[in-house]
């Protein structure tokens, strides 16, 4: 524990349970001695939820539907309340129908279409624009993409998009919001056997195939994600903006698999 987050506040939004990158990064922020608030989606969630922040000392949960104005404008009204500022938030937040993370992206749906980039990327943009309003001494927006934004993933389909999306609202929100000292950046890990993983499909064969050909022969690993994390949000990390930092052992840099795997 090197105290890099002492003093720091934030909210953590997307734990799912203890797999969860959240979980990692909220682990990681707490070990370097951030005050942390969580956000989850119903009772359920909530349950989850719960005991995870009472291990590191929280008990600032609220109850978020990012799809609803008036349910983020309560949460935010309880983050000022209690806290009057905050320093940190970190958006973990992605949906799409799991039976269209199958098959052809051909064949994504209207509605399907609507709603992944609604949660995936525009909560992001909604979330940006009230955490900026409670930041007066500037602070660290941070969100979680992955490389099918930007090369075709087996069956990531119409999230590679909204991947897509979420990476130029980050560009934009830290021009928007670098006045103010506000950075802005995405971690874009290599696949991870999370909840939200585990929907894609092929995941498996996915993982073993980065680990097998990335680099460093590995995976990112929820510590190393949440490092990263703790360098974007502390003061080192200030001159760090509008970044995509990829946590993949090196997987991005490759045109080929590796020879022994060719």
């Amino acid at each position: 524990m090197a105290d890099w987050m002492k003093g720091k506040r934030g909210l953590i939004m997307g734990v799912a349970n203890d797999r969860s990158i959240a979980w990692g990064i909220a682990k990681a922020m707490a070990a370097e001695g951030a005050e942390l608030a969580f956000s989850y989606q119903g009772d359920a969630f909530g349950k989850r939820v719960e005991p995870l922040a009472a291990s590191l000392g929280s008990d600032f949960l609220v109850d978020v539907d990012v799809t609803d104005d008036t349910s983020l404008d309560a949460a935010f009204a309880l983050l000022k309340a209690r806290w009057g500022k905050i320093d940190f938030l970190v958006h973990a937040i992605a949906f799409s129908d799991k039976n269209e993370l199958t098959g052809r992206f051909i064949n994504t749906s209207r509605e399907n279409f609507k709603n992944s980039l609604s949660i995936s990327c525009f909560s992001f943009i909604d979330v940006a624009r009230r955490a900026s309003e409670i930041m007066p001494d500037g602070g660290t927006l941070l969100t979680l993409t992955y490389q099918g934004s930007n090369r075709v993933t087996p069956f990531y389909n119409v999230m590679g998009v909204a991947k897509a999306a979420l990476e130029s609202a980050v560009r934009y929100l830290a021009n928007d919001l670098g006045p103010q000292q506000i950075r802005v950046n995405a971690i874009s890990p290599g696949p991870m056997k999370t909840l939200a993983g585990a929907a894609i499909g092929g995941a498996r064969a996915t993982f073993r195939h980065t680990e097998a050909n990335a680099p460093m022969r590995a995976n990112a690993t929820l510590d190393g994600i949440g490092g990263t994390a703790v360098y974007l949000a502390s003061d080192y990390g200030r001159c760090t903006s509008g970044e995509i930092v990829r946590v993949d052992g090196g997987y991005h840099v490759l045109g080929m698999p590796q020879s022994e795997n060719l």
